[in-house]
């Protein structure tokens, strides 16, 4: 190592310190564009999915732009909304008990004039393999919402105050 060290004079040291800063500092400012793109999912969510929520079966959600939170803990990390034709795909948090790292999809429908639900979900897929498996499970009946998922019912949403203390890290 020594030998190595002599035969590099100061100049060739400045030299390389020189080059070497700013092609460090442009990796750093890639790696944190990279990471910031990453988080943003692909097109917007409508208004009303946004929010705290209750489902029929006394679960709560929170649902934001990035993530999903079923209460307690089940994160689902939004990589896509296709708002057009309401559904969303979801990669399943690697903390989830169930199905981590997983791919989800979730379709869903307006429920005008049923206070005070306003909207329903369907699970079309929550265990595909790929995000293109999740994609692809397009079993939602949006025409029957009483046995349209998959011969379930959707799960029906009422918007609900949210809960201090309990806000989502990926807002």
């Amino acid at each position: 190592m020594t030998t190595l060290l002599h035969w590099i004079d100061a100049e060739t040291m400045r030299l390389a310190r020189f080059l070497l800063m700013p092609a460090l500092a442009c990796l750093a400012g890639c790696a944190l564009h990279a990471d910031a793109t990453r988080d943003a999912p692909l097109g917007a969510p409508p208004p009303m999915l946004l929010g705290d929520f209750v489902d029929d079966y006394g679960i709560g959600h929170r649902i934001g732009t990035n993530e999903w939170l079923q209460r307690p803990d089940t994160r689902y990390r939004v990589v896509a909304w296709h708002a057009d034709a309401q559904y969303l795909v979801a990669r399943n948090d690697a903390g989830n008990r169930a199905d981590p790292g997983k791919w989800t999809r979730i379709d869903w429908i307006a429920l005008p004039g049923m206070p005070p639900w306003e909207w329903a979900f369907c699970l079309s897929a929550w265990d595909a393999p790929t995000q293109a498996d999740a994609e692809r499970a397009d079993i939602a009946r949006r025409d029957t919402p009483k046995t349209g998922c998959n011969g379930y019912p959707f799960s029906r949403m009422r918007r609900v105050m949210a809960t201090p203390g309990q806000e989502m890290g990926s807002e």
